[in-house]
């Protein structure tokens, strides 16, 4: 009888222990899969951008018939559905300050392009970092959407800061 009831109390014991970690890893899993990780949303992000390669430029467009830089930002964040403000200054806001020694896909590098004006006027998104380079598009009023290089004298120059947003 002693047996039975050892046998009965394990039994139990076991399969409680089982049935909260199974519990347990499906949680994570469904967690896991519900949240696409930072690089998935940044390499979508830069994928939508990119369709929008060879569109021309209009200022306050944001479709394939004209587009202006931030309008580009705006729609491929937007596609991830993350918000964030439509022109270039009001993006330069948000999010978190780096060093560009820390930019990867998916940040937001910001200009003054404009030796007038002494704010922010032009942002890109950070497609590629390699030994070649720093390689963002953005939206030019003399080519449309483009990639540029960071390398570039004009883009080095006229750099302000990088964010990351995602």
């Amino acid at each position: 009888m002693k047996l039975k009831i050892v046998v009965i109390v394990v039994s139990l014991f076991l399969v409680a222990c089982g049935s909260s970690k199974k519990t347990n890893f499906k949680e994570t899993k469904t967690e896991k899969s519900s949240k696409k990780k930072k690089s998935d949303k940044a390499d979508a992000i830069i994928a939508f951008a990119k369709t929008y390669s060879g569109t021309k430029y209009k200022y306050g467009g944001t479709t394939k018939k004209g587009i202006d830089c931030s309008g580009l930002l705006f729609v491929s964040f937007q596609s991830e559905q993350i918000s964030l403000p439509r022109i270039a200054r009001d993006m330069s806001k948000k999010g978190t300050k780096i060093s560009l020694s820390k930019v990867q896909k998916g940040d937001l590098l910001f200009f003054k392009t404009n030796k007038k004006k002494r704010s922010i006027n032009h942002v890109g998104l950070v497609v590629e970092k390699n030994k070649k380079g720093l390689f963002f598009i953005h939206s030019t009023t003399s080519s449309g959407v483009i990639i540029s290089s960071l390398d570039q004298n004009y883009w080095k120059n006229a750099f302000v800061e990088a964010r990351k947003v995602i």
